[in-house]
């Protein structure tokens, strides 16, 4: 079996649930859903596009702790709680994630709530570096 090289903030979420922010194994990356929040801190969050924008650099955070990038990802999925203002929004905010060009897979998913009342939007992905 291959190593894990695991990431961790130290949040108190990683300690009461029970799981790293990213796991890579081999030359693949899984990043755990990230939000806009942390420790359920929800203080001005602002809308579904400020969000998606918080989630996304924090993806783009972890990827660079393991030497990658948002061109390495392969694989994302968007959980959101509203629709209707989710699409266009991640229509804007991935083409500024991801370019132009999208070479990535993406499933967007509504929910009827995420981890806090106030969170709209969660983005996992996985990466191959």
């Amino acid at each position: 079996m291959e190593a894990k090289e695991v990431r961790r903030t130290g949040s108190a979420g990683e300690a009461i649930y029970g799981f790293a922010q990213a796991v890579r194994s081999g030359d693949t990356v899984y990043i755990s859903g990230q939000t806009a929040s942390t420790d359920n801190d929800t203080t001005e969050l602002g809308d579904v596009r400020d969000q998606m924008i918080a989630a996304y650099a924090k993806i783009t955070e972890l990827l660079g702790s393991y030497g990658g990038d948002m061109r390495n990802v392969v694989d994302e999925t968007l959980f959101v709680t509203d629709m209707r203002a989710a699409i266009p929004a991640a229509v804007e905010v991935r083409r500024s994630v991801y370019g132009p060009d999208f070479e990535v897979a993406s499933t967007l998913i509504g929910v009827q709530a995420l981890g806090h009342p106030d969170l709209m939007v969660e983005i996992k992905c996985i990466a191959r570096l």
